[in-house]
């Protein structure tokens, strides 16, 4: 007997499948039409959003002011996804209109000097698109670490899709360390989403006047290879996006490695805060992400996150 597809993963073939016929310039309309939809909606997603914008403001905003916010927030996750979808579809011309890179020096220095970078972002603006972009355009190695989804079949349909974007796919999991080490030595670009622990080994660090847990492996991997760390995101921007690659994080070995990670986290954690501000309304952090989100949908602290441990000594 056949395995029947699961109506999740049919749902993003659809989706896929019609993200072709969406013109490229008719994406940011069509995810304001679909951010109007979500933001009328009362969920948990709403209200880690709205605490969110809280947080980068440092005080509550107007009830009106929060509303906006959702339904841009909704928005640029809509157009985050649309785009996902219609990228495979897309040439060397549509990539490269409109597409703007400020501080693309650091990664080819990285490149040249043979010590593949670590573009450390956050879950902000068209992400995807920068891997696209650095295949396609400087035809760069690019290695990508994913966050494994369920079920499993919707995880080989995102792989499957990245993979035809050009990037080599990494799944966290046991073997991501040493995949991402091969990467590296190999002088790939290596991407990671570094706003969120979503396993793996962590470090207490604050993140926008908040104690919270923020993944280890960024900094732990830059100071065992030399890879240089360089934080990085990549804005909507009218129709087009605008990509920013920071200087390389100092990281230095001045004591016990556990200590290093730590402090070169908080470094890391202070970067992702300016990337961030610029356009929080693009920040697509929808699930709780420190101690008190949990606290306030009325679930239990997960361990990682009230506990701490870092990337050894």
């Amino acid at each position: 007997m056949i395995p029947r597809t699961p109506a999740v993963v049919r749902a993003h073939q659809l989706a896929s499948l019609l993200a072709r016929f969406v013109p490229v310039r008719a994406i940011p309309a069509l995810g304001w039409l679909v951010g109007a939809v979500l933001g009328l909606r009362r969920d948990d997603a709403r209200t880690i959003i709205e605490r969110n914008q809280e947080r980068i403001l440092g005080y509550r905003p107007t009830a009106g002011a929060r509303r906006r916010y959702v339904r841009r927030t909704y928005a640029s996750y809509a157009r985050y996804y649309i785009e996902s979808f219609k990228l495979p579809s897309l040439g060397f011309d549509a990539v490269t209109t409109d597409f703007t890179v400020e501080g693309f020096e650091h990664i080819h220095d990285a490149i040249e000097r043979h010590a593949g970078p670590i573009l450390a972002m956050p879950h902000l603006g068209g992400w995807e698109w920068a891997g696209f972009w650095l295949a396609l355009v400087p035809k760069l190695s690019v290695s990508a670490v994913a966050e494994p989804l369920e079920p499993p079949e919707l995880a080989a349909w995102f792989t499957e899709l990245r993979s035809r974007l050009g990037m080599e796919v990494i799944l966290l999991g046991p073997d991501a360390g040493a995949a991402v080490n091969r990467s590296i030595r190999a002088n790939h670009v290596t991407c990671l989403l570094s706003d969120r622990l979503v396993g793996g080994a962590g470090v207490e660090v604050d993140f926008f006047g908040e104690r919270t847990m923020l993944p280890a492996g960024p900094v732990t991997l830059a100071l065992r290879t030399g890879a240089p760390l360089l934080p990085t995101a990549v804005y909507f921007d009218g129709t087009g996006h605008h990509s920013v690659v920071r200087p390389p994080l100092l990281l230095e070995r001045e004591g016990r490695m556990r200590d290093d990670v730590t402090r070169g986290t908080q470094l890391l954690a202070r970067e992702l805060e300016v990337l961030i501000r610029a356009a929080p309304e693009q920040w697509h952090l929808l699930q709780p992400n420190w101690p008190s989100d949990h606290v306030a949908l009325g679930r239990p602290v997960p361990v990682p996150a009230a506990g701490r441990s870092t990337g050894g000594d």
